[in-house]
């Protein structure tokens, strides 16, 4: 039964993390406006002199929001999800 838990748990880090992203204003339609997303961008943008670095947060953020996750990426956010959740028990 708790390798069930821990289970669903590793799925529901996964499939939470599109609609976090997009609640923040990370969406597959670019960053919202006046969205914390967009703020993010904003601060970013004035650190590096007016451009988004590659590779930074806000790129590698608005690039899941956008896509998604990839493959790789699922699993280990569910198999994280999985370790955390037995930790806490």
């Amino acid at each position: 039964m708790a390798a069930l838990t821990l289970s669903r748990a590793g799925v529901v880090y996964v499939a939470s993390v599109p609609t976090v992203l997009g609640a923040v204003g990370f969406t597959g339609a670019g960053i919202t406006a006046s969205s914390l997303a967009a703020k993010m961008m904003s601060s970013a943008a004035i650190a590096n002199g007016g451009g988004i670095a590659a590779g930074s947060l806000v790129a590698t953020l608005q690039s899941v929001g956008a896509a998604g996750l990839s493959l790789s990426t699922k699993i280990i956010l569910g198999s994280l999800g999985s370790v955390l959740t037995f930790l806490s028990f």
